[in-house]
C-alpha cells in the first residue's frame, strides 16, 4: 500500500511572464488529460533527501518552462490556449512498507495505479495543474518517480499530452534532472517556447489531401461497430527483446524488401529498428487474432516533424511537434503470408507521410480550419463520427520511445533501472522501449484470449 503523506502546488522560484499562449493544430490535436510514466531508481548511494531535492529543483526549472505551471483555458471549438498564470504544479510525497520487488516487471495494468498520481477530473479544467509529480520511497531505500505531464511519469508524475509531446517531456525531464544534480543549463538545454512557428499562413485554407488519420479505424468482417470487442477483457504484458533478437528481425525485413513498393527516397536504406519490429509486432497479432485474409488491418503511429519543416524547428521546441499517419488499404492476410518486408514497409510508407512536408502542413491546415478539434482528439471522436472509436482489433496503435533519451533522468541519485508507460488504457496500445543494452522492451495490451498466441508467434523462430 503507498500512503501520500504531504501535497504541496510548486511555483516558479522566480517571477515568469504573465500572458495567453496559442496552441498548435498538432497541441490541440492532442487529448488534454495527462499520460503517466514511470522512472525506477535503486536506493541512492549515498544519504540524501530525494523529495527536497525534487521540490527545490522543479521550482528552478519552472523558471524557464513557466507555461508548464499554468492552466489551460477553453476558447471555443474544443480549442485551449495557456493562461500562463504560475498557479503551479502538483507534487506529491508518498511511502511505501513495501519493495521495489513487489511490483515485478513494473507493467503498466492496475498493479502500478499507487504509484501514479490520482487526478480529479471533475474540477473544471482551469482549476486542474499541468504537471502532477508523485515521488514513492520504499522500504528497500528504493524510489520511483511517476509524471504526468503531456508524456511523462516518474514514479507518479504527469502532465497535460496537451503542452508537450516526447521529445520535448523527456527534454524537460533531463534538464531537470540536471539541475537537481546542481549543474547549471546550457543554452541548448533552454526550452524554445514559440508555437507560433507551426501556426498556418492566413488565410486558412480547406485541406488538399484526404487524411485517413482522422478517419474511422477498420472493423472486423461482418460487424458494424466495435461495441463486442470493447467488452472483451484485455491484458498487459511487458515482453523483452534482445538486442540480437532486433537485429535479427531488421535482417530479416531489410532482406526481404520489396524494392519495387518501396518509396524512393527510403528504398536503399535497412529497416529502422521501429519499422522492423512494428511489422513483426504487426504480423504476430494478426496471427494470433486469427484474421481472416481479407479482414482489413492498420497500423497508426505518430512521426516527429522538427526536421521535416522548412525551416526545422529548434531541436529544443517545447510542444506537440508530432503528426499521426495510418498504414493503408492492408489486408491482414497480406501479412500474415508475406515476407516481414511487406509489413515492416507499410508501416515506412506510413511514416513518410510525416516526412513529406507538404502532407503534414496540409493535416495542421485540416485541424486550424475544423469546426471543432475535439472530435479528432485521440481517445475521443473521430472525424465525421458521433460514436467513440476503438482502436484494438483488428487494429494497432504503436508509439515508441526509441529515439528518446530517457534513461538520461538522473536526478543525483543514478539513472533509472527502468522507464516505462503508467498506464496503457486500450486493446491494441503498444508501447516501444528502449533499454540501454540494446534491448526492446514491448509493453502491449491485447485482448486476454488472444496474448498466448501473440507471444508464441512474436518469439517463433528468435
Amino acid at each position: 500500500m503507498v500512503t501520500i503523506t504531504s501535497s504541496y502546488t510548486v511555483t516558479p522560484s522566480e517571477p515568469t511572464p504573465k500572458a495567453c499562449m496559442w496552441l498548435s493544430g498538432s497541441d490541440q490535436s492532442c487529448p488534454w488529460t495527462h499520460t503517466p510514466t514511470i522512472y525506477v531508481y535503486q536506493p541512492p548511494p549515498h544519504q540524501h533527501d530525494a523529495f527536497h531535492t525534487l521540490k527545490h529543483s522543479l521550482q528552478k526549472i519552472l523558471v524557464h518552462y513557466y507555461p508548464l505551471a499554468g492552466r489551460l483555458r477553453p476558447i471555443g471549438g474544443g480549442r485551449f490556449e495557456v493562461d500562463c498564470n504560475a498557479k503551479g504544479v502538483t507534487l506529491l510525497q508518498a511511502e511505501s512498507p513495501k519493495t521495489l520487488n513487489h511490483y515485478g516487471d513494473f507493467k503498466p495494468d492496475h498493479t502500478i495505479t499507487d504509484l501514479i498520481p490520482h487526478i480529479d477530473y471533475t474540477k473544471p479544467i482551469d482549476d486542474i495543474p499541468l504537471i502532477f509529480v508523485q515521488l514513492t520511497t520504499f522500504s528497500c531505500g528504493g524510489l520511483i518517480i511517476g509524471l504526468a505531464n503531456s508524456h511523462i511519469m516518474i514514479d507518479g508524475l504527469a502532465n497535460s499530452h496537451t503542452m508537450m509531446d516526447g521529445v520535448a517531456a523527456i527534454h524537460f525531464v533531463s534538464s531537470w534532472a540536471k539541475l537537481a544534480r546542481g549543474e547549471s543549463l546550457l543554452e541548448q538545454d533552454m526550452p524554445f517556447l514559440d508555437r507560433t512557428v507551426l501556426k498556418c499562413p492566413e488565410p486558412l485554407r480547406p485541406p488538399r489531401f484526404d487524411h485517413p488519420e482522422y478517419k474511422d479505424m477498420p472493423l472486423l468482417l461482418g460487424t458494424s461497430d466495435a461495441k463486442e470487442e470493447q467488452k472483451k477483457e484485455s491484458t498487459v504484458e511487458l515482453l523483452k527483446l534482445t538486442k540480437e533478437q532486433v537485429e535479427k528481425i531488421r535482417k530479416e525485413a531489410t532482406e526481404s524488401m520489396n524494392l519495387k513498393t518501396a518509396y524512393t527516397r527510403y528504398e536503399a536504406k535497412p529497416y529502422t529498428r521501429f519499422e522492423a519490429v512494428s511489422g513483426h509486432i504487426w504480423r504476430s497479432a494478426c496471427k494470433a487474432r486469427k484474421h481472416e485474409y481479407n479482414q482489413p488491418t492498420l497500423v497508426r503511429t505518430v512521426g516527429d516533424i522538427r526536421n521535416r519543416l522548412n525551416p526545422p524547428l529548434p531541436p529544443n521546441f517545447v510542444g506537440n511537434a508530432i503528426l499521426r499517419t495510418v498504414s493503408r488499404n492492408v489486408r491482414a492476410g497480406e501479412v500474415m503470408s508475406k515476407a516481414l518486408g511487406y509489413a515492416a514497409q507499410k508501416v515506412r510508407d506510413a511514416i513518410a507521410l510525416v516526412k513529406d512536408e507538404e502532407y503534414l502542413r496540409d493535416q495542421l491546415y485540416l485541424i486550424e480550419t475544423v469546426e471543432d478539434v475535439s472530435r479528432l482528439r485521440m481517445g475521443f471522436h473521430s472525424l465525421g463520427c458521433s460514436k467513440t472509436p476503438f482502436f484494438g482489433n483488428p487494429n494497432l496503435v504503436i508509439g515508441t520511445w526509441t529515439s528518446m533519451g530517457v534513461y538520461d533522468a538522473d536526478f543525483g541519485w543514478g539513472k533509472p533501472l527502468y522507464m516505462g508507460p503508467g498506464l496503457l488504457g486500450g486493446e491494441g496500445k503498444i508501447f516501444i522501449i528502449p533499454s540501454e543494452d540494446g534491448s526492446l522492451v514491448i509493453a502491449i495490451r491485447l485482448q486476454t484470449a488472444h496474448m498466448p498466441d501473440f507471444k508464441k508467434f512474436l518469439y517463433e523462430d528468435l
